[in-house]
């Protein structure tokens, strides 16, 4: 009989050691699922930031690609403005060389022409006044 009791607690001790086992097996289970479903979120944030990465390096080609024909604008916008400078300072200078015959042929004109005496003030008013009532009676006809 002394047997029948030592197996029995053997074989009882098993079956703990067993459902223990078992207990185990579904916490490990529990915490392999979220260790998948982790991986999972991992891997989905890996794919957003290697797209993410991705816009970014087509987004920085784009601005270089914008950067030179800025670059490349500005380049021949500032030729051209050197060119308008130079060309405005040649019209300056002939200006101012045109000036300056101008000075010397009214000048030289003064020299040998004697001054016109003024014309009273009074003429011209009555000009003037003259040429205003022509000119209203010349509208008047008109219309």
């Amino acid at each position: 009989m002394s047997a029948f009791p030592l197996g029995l607690v053997i074989e009882g001790s098993v079956a703990i050691l067993l459902a223990l086992t078992i207990g185990y097996c579904v916490v490990l289970n529990a915490r392999l699922k979220r260790l998948h479903q982790d991986r999972d979120q991992l891997r989905d944030i890996v794919n957003d930031l290697v797209n993410a990465t991705n816009l970014a390096n087509r987004a920085i080609q784009e601005l270089k690609v914008t950067a030179q024909e800025a670059d490349s604008t500005l380049s021949v916008r500032l030729e051209e403005a050197d060119r308008f400078g130079v060309e405005l300072a040649n019209h300056v200078s002939a200006g101012t060389a045109l000036m300056e015959r101008i000075v010397q042929i009214t000048s030289a004109a003064r020299q040998r022409q004697p001054l016109a005496p003024p014309e009273p003030q009074a003429t011209k008013v009555q000009a003037a006044l003259q040429q205003l009532s022509d000119y209203g009676r010349n509208r008047g006809e008109a219309a």
